[in-house]
């Protein structure tokens, strides 16, 4: 059901402003909007041209609330698709509340979070895919992720999957079409090209499903853990990197006793940085606490950063490399990047004695001086060499929601099980049922199959106002 009651929210973040903007979308938001505005020009709203602005005031019967500025959106030539006006007013949370509380006694209703795109998916002006789009798109800070949720907004991804879904549907209303005439035992659908199309179908959700890897690291930021021993410069590779004050350095070991973190945005990518406290035998209880925590961040985070002082692997390299085999050997799986630190107190003969030793090892290895920030840009190239941007810069399909990823699983699960109905020639019956479940996976992504429970689930994340 399709509502068509007036509702009514700040668009705008709460708070005090310059402005702030009041949205009213509904069957009646022009009427309800005109009953309290009263035009410098004496015009009357309901008469006006869409995609008009209008300079007045908004009244509570004789009592001026404020000076605004009116914008008309006429449906359904709107966002929601339907009557549309927006009130910039003046951005005191004391006049905001005064005009919504009016609104409200003058029949609207307060919107539920994502309202105002429900409204727009459920009158076609998006589809399920490009709204939760949206919300991606407010969430968005860095460049990449600004980048994927403008390329799905758009419909790069329906798109992509309608078209599919179109190709299959063809193919389906053909089996059905041959179950009609199974007494004649005729096909319909062309084997050769159905299975030339479940193979096509296939490569596209093995390559959607494998862009989920850069799109939610893209999405979410690649976590990335400083550890090492005590006092070899975590603390002031962090603040380097950051380019601010951001832990505390201090010539006293074990000063880092519990984990930082911050995010820093390198090539449109975003990267949080944990400083872990360093790794050492200890008999302080606190100290061994932090200690425990570095491990557990070096299991959740994608990429491992270990830093080494330079003076102290000169003479401790034997033992050193052993420490490297066990972070390896520990997790195989992620990037580890060995760091030494203090560039500057070695000779170049010194450095390529460490880079042979560690030659062995099939690690990306650094010099840096953290302290004089020299060799971070290096190690900022580095890091962002682990994410695989190809597909980024070529602008291909990238997904970073997780409800649209375990609808892909799904759907290659069922396009799998046709492709091997039609190498077996299972029956035509049981063959439908396999394209059916299909289809309905590829309608959930874009909303064409979808109930209330989806539909409050995935708006109730969005802000109010949007």
């Amino acid at each position: 059901m399709i509502p068509h009651d007036s509702i009514v929210a700040l668009a705008t973040p709460s708070g005090a402003g310059a402005i702030a903007v009041i949205r009213i979308s509904g069957q009646d938001a022009i009427t309800i909007g005109n009953s309290v505005f009263k035009s410098i020009k004496n015009k009357d709203l309901t008469t006006q041209k869409t995609h008009t602005l209008h300079l007045g005031h908004i009244m509570d019967a004789s009592k001026t609330l404020d000076e605004v500025l009116v914008s008309i959106f006429k449906g359904p030539n709107s966002y929601t698709g339907e009557n549309t006006i927006e009130i910039s007013c003046h951005g005191s949370p004391y006049i905001q509340q005064q005009i919504i509380q009016l609104l409200l006694r003058k029949g609207c209703r307060m919107a539920d979070p994502g309202e105002f795109t429900l409204r727009a998916f459920l009158n076609g002006k998006l589809d399920l895919s490009q709204a939760e789009a949206v919300a991606d798109l407010i969430s968005s800070d860095n460049e990449a992720s600004h980048q994927i949720a403008m390329q799905q907004m758009r419909g790069g991804f329906s798109n992509e999957i309608a078209k599919l879904r179109e190709e299959l549907l063809n193919f389906a209303s053909l089996i059905e079409l041959e179950l009609d005439f199974a007494e004649e035992d005729v096909e319909f659908a062309d084997r050769t090209q159905f299975h030339e199309l479940l193979n096509r179908i296939e490569f596209v959700l093995k390559r959607l499903i494998d862009s989920f890897a850069v799109g939610n690291v893209i999405k979410n930021g690649i976590p990335v853990a400083i550890v090492g021993e005590p006092n070899v410069g975590k603390s002031t590779l962090l603040n380097a990197l950051l380019n601010e004050e951001r832990a505390i350095v201090s010539e006293i070991a074990g000063t880092t006793r519990d984990t930082i973190e911050d995010e820093l945005v390198i090539g449109g990518i975003g990267f949080r940085f944990i400083d872990t406290a360093g790794i050492r035998e200890t008999e302080d209880v606190v100290e061994s606490i932090g200690i425990r925590k570095t491990f557990e961040k070096i299991e959740q985070a994608q990429v491992v950063l270990y830093l080494f002082d330079s003076l102290k692997f000169k003479v401790q390299s034997s033992e050193y490399i052993i420490e490297i085999e066990k972070i390896k050997n520990q997790f195989p799986l992620k990037p580890l990047l060995v760091v030494i630190n203090k560039l500057d107190l070695l000779s170049e003969n010194e450095i390529t004695a460490i880079q042979q030793e560690l030659s062995n090892l099939n690690i990306k290895l650094i010099f840096l001086s953290a302290k004089q920030k020299i060799g971070v840009d290096e190690l900022k190239n580095q890091l962002l060499s682990f994410v695989n941007t190809g597909a980024l810069r070529n602008n291909e399909t990238i997904i970073t929601n997780t409800r649209h990823y375990d609808s892909l699983l799904k759907a290659l699960d069922e396009i799998t099980k046709v492709k091997f109905g039609l190498e077996t020639n299972l029956s035509s019956d049981l063959m439908a049922l396999d394209i059916k479940e299909a289809l309905y996976q590829f309608g959930t992504i874009t909303g064409q199959v979808s109930n209330d429970e989806l539909l409050g689930n995935i708006f109730a994340n969005f802000c109010i106002g949007k």
